[in-house]
């Protein structure tokens, strides 16, 4: 709203000599969207916390697993549901610095709204069974499966009517393999042998990665500032490569596909790691907050919904190493559990827990993912040079 508004008054200023030319730069209004998101995670924390405690919306701890109780059992009444303080950082920072008259902004702030929106209900119903005493004890998986594969449709529907086509070529339904050229050196023209996918596979594609996402960050989200953490690393990547993506001769350059005004979601890219980072500040160990299927959800199909708009699913996959372990390790044991009667490949799932049962303790756990989370999303980053 601020951009659209200096961009009306922009003649105006420009005449008495008060026009702020930084607004006109993404890369500005992106790290400004980081720092607004992070300052409104750390101003409001403290109050919303304890409006969670007097509504006694806090952790059960509870676990399935009995190796894992004693550990549940000393987070037992931390509040939860701080993903409403991520939700309210991530629509400011991008509602007051993106341009959204852009329809890809306008669809990040649908998947924000509607994925914090089924995850809020989801603990609310969770968080409130003992108080109210009867009624649902949360959603079950088929229903949330079912809200975030229609996500997935409409999204994938709707994105790839924003094609843009150069030279013949449709650029933003291009499939972008890791180390091959979208564009010949120096400027030649688009690069022959690439694919090119149809309206059926790119929706295909966008109702896997946003629900896959959306379950792989709420599955690593239980230990103090796992997810979070990791977030925070895998958005600022988002965000460079969006800047990448929108700016037209840096994507020429790096020979990736560009896509116009996708550098607007490096906005949108910024304000999640600053909340996310924010948010580190009450969920750090020993948490004060826990953020909840309304904070994970949606911060796991807003990054798969960005790399799917600026065409890097596939170095979003590797940035979002660590995700896809935690929720493969979960897949595996269950599966294995079954077609063996009760056997384990893990102590516990997901792979986090079997770290701790390994002897690591919590902050053992999630300093290291954390390291693993960087190198990864370094060498998503470096792929776009190695082409």
């Amino acid at each position: 709203m601020l951009y659209l508004l200096f961009d009306q008054l922009r003649g105006w200023l420009d005449a008495r000599g008060l026009y702020m030319g930084l607004f006109e730069q993404v890369e500005f209004r992106a790290l400004a969207a980081s720092l607004l998101a992070f300052f409104v995670v750390v101003a409001l924390g403290k109050p919303v916390i304890n409006w969670l405690t007097r509504l006694k919306v806090g952790d059960a701890g509870r676990s399935d697993a009995a190796a894992l109780r004693a550990h549940a059992a000393s987070k037992a009444n931390v509040p939860t549901m701080g993903g409403l303080l991520i939700l309210a950082a991530v629509l400011t920072g991008t509602l007051l610095l993106a341009d959204i008259s852009r329809a890809r902004v306008i669809f990040a702030v649908v998947v924000l709204v509607w994925l914090g929106t089924l995850g809020a209900f989801d603990d609310w119903l969770k968080l409130t069974a003992a108080r109210r005493g009867t009624g649902r004890q949360g959603l079950f998986a088929w229903e949330k499966l079912a809200f975030q594969l229609a996500l997935g449709l409409l999204i994938g529907f709707f994105l790839y009517r924003e094609g843009d086509t150069t030279a013949g070529a449709d650029i933003a339904h291009v499939l972008n393999i890791p180390l091959q050229r979208t564009y010949e050196p120096g400027g030649a023209g688009i690069a022959e042998g690439l694919v090119y996918m149809s309206r059926g596979v790119f929706v295909l594609v966008s109702v896997l990665l946003i629900a896959g996402m959306s379950n792989a960050v709420n599955i690593t989200d239980g230990m103090d500032g796992l997810a979070s953490g990791i977030t925070t690393t895998v958005a600022f990547g988002l965000m460079l490569l969006a800047l990448v993506a929108g700016s037209e001769g840096m994507a020429q350059y790096l020979l990736v596909p560009h896509v116009a005004f996708a550098d607007e979601l490096a906005v949108v890219a910024g304000s999640m790691a600053g909340a996310c980072l924010g948010f580190l500040w009450w969920n750090c160990a020993p948490a004060h907050v826990f953020m909840g299927d309304t904070g994970s959800l949606p911060l796991g199909g807003l990054i798969a919904y960005i790399a799917i708009a600026i065409r890097q699913e596939l170095v979003m996959v590797l940035m979002c190493g660590v995700f896809l372990v935690e929720i493969a390790s979960v897949v595996m044991q269950v599966g294995y559990f079954k077609a063996t009667g009760g056997k384990r490949i893990f102590k516990c799932a997901p792979y986090h827990h079997h770290l701790h049962l390994s002897d690591w303790t919590e902050s053992q756990v999630v300093s290291r993912l954390w390291i693993v989370s960087i190198l990864l999303t370094v060498l998503a980053i470096v792929t776009l040079k190695i082409r």
